[in-house]
């Protein structure tokens, strides 16, 4: 099944087609009210830590770096996707930042994250857990 998941930046102006809005900044962006953001939530939870946010703004490690420790970190703690699944799964999902340029953030890595973890959950659903109960499914 193919996945419908864009970023962009939070203060980009909200289009129709966005689907569910989800802001994935650990610090909310300066100077917007939470009802001016059409947000359908906040989840901090996907966010990188911010001892790694932190070491990639003061340029300490590289983008590779910073990428691999992200992607670790959200493999780790694979329940930390549910909700970003459970919003893909419904349609479009628009994950949201703050950072000046979205292709060189975190939303990149999160976005490959998220569809990996939904192939893997599609592809354990299609092999049949017991084939007298699931018969007509193989």
């Amino acid at each position: 099944m193919s996945y419908d998941i864009v970023f962009k930046r939070i203060y980009a102006s909200q289009a129709a087609d966005d689907g569910a809005r989800i802001l994935v900044d650990r610090l909310w962006p300066r100077g917007k009210s939470r009802a001016s953001l059409g947000l359908d939530e906040w989840y901090r939870d996907a966010s990188p830590a911010p001892a790694l946010r932190r070491d990639y703004h003061r340029q300490n490690i590289s983008e590779d770096v910073f990428r691999a420790r992200y992607r670790e970190a959200l493999e780790t703690q694979p329940d930390v996707l549910l909700p970003l699944m459970r919003y893909a799964r419904k349609g479009r999902l628009t994950l949201l930042t703050a950072a000046r340029d979205p292709e060189h953030s975190h939303l990149p890595v999160l976005r490959q994250a998220v569809i990996d973890a939904l192939q893997r959950e599609d592809a354990d659903d299609s092999e049949c857990a017991s084939p007298p109960c699931f018969l007509d499914r193989c």
